[in-house]
């Protein structure tokens, strides 16, 4: 069924929960815009949708222990999302300060839970000129430095000032289309990692740090370590 792109790959239920970032402040954000289309997408396909809106969100290291509402809800939404939709403009040839500071406010580990270690991730960017692919391929950097599964697909919308009439809506296009590919996509990774999101990101080291018991008869990290000790050098 084309409105529910992950049937028969995994549950179902509860409605996937997907938390949107943009990267931008202006009254007339392109990159938000996207956002709120693939958000739309996201609902038509059966998920539960959240955007988070940056505008009061301070710079990291500027509020004393990030106490500060703007960062609380951030890492929540992260902590309650299992995917994520990042889309930001290119500036300079890169992401923008507003996407990073949103990303650089969402620690590995927090409290001894991870905000965004085994979620999926799109990413998405909007360019005043030609297309590029600068922002996504920094997005994909990122996503892999937060421990994220980034789906193969991604979107890349350039003069991003013609893809949307006066009401904010994106006009029909392939970008338009592209957008839906990748929203198809987000929808059917975050579907069938479900009952596996766990256990792929299971790391020996994390376990021995947390002081897991570790079983050195069964663990088969354990193992795999006792037999490359007992090798000749």
């Amino acid at each position: 069924m084309f409105d529910r792109p992950g049937a028969g790959l995994g549950p179902a239920d509860p409605p996937p929960r997907i938390l949107l970032l943009y990267g931008s402040l202006r009254e007339r954000s392109y990159s938000r815009l996207c956002v709120e289309e693939a958000a739309r997408l996201l609902q038509f396909f059966g998920c539960e949708t959240r955007i988070f809106d940056p505008s009061t969100l301070p710079l990291p290291d500027q509020v004393a222990g990030d106490d500060h509402p703007a960062v609380h809800e951030l890492r929540q939404l992260s902590l309650w999302s299992e995917g994520q939709v990042w889309c930001s403009p290119e500036r300079h040839g890169q992401i923008t300060g507003v996407m990073k500071a949103q990303i650089d406010h969402l620690p590995l580990a927090m409290g001894g839970m991870r905000p965004t270690q085994g979620r999926t991730l799109a990413v998405m960017q909007v360019s005043a000129g030609s297309q590029s692919f600068n922002s996504v391929n920094t997005l994909r950097v990122l996503g892999r430095w937060m421990r994220m599964f980034t789906i193969p697909n991604q979107s890349s919308v350039a003069k991003a000032f013609d893809e949307f009439d006066d009401a904010g809506r994106m006009k029909p296009s392939s970008y338009y289309d592209r957008i839906v590919d990748v929203m198809e996509e987000l929808v059917r990774f975050t579907v069938l990692m479900r009952p596996h999101a766990t256990a792929l990101v299971d790391r020996y080291s994390e376990r021995k740090q947390a002081g897991v018991p570790i079983d050195a008869a069964t663990d088969l990290s354990s193992i795999a370590i006792g037999a490359q000790g007992s090798r000749p050098a």
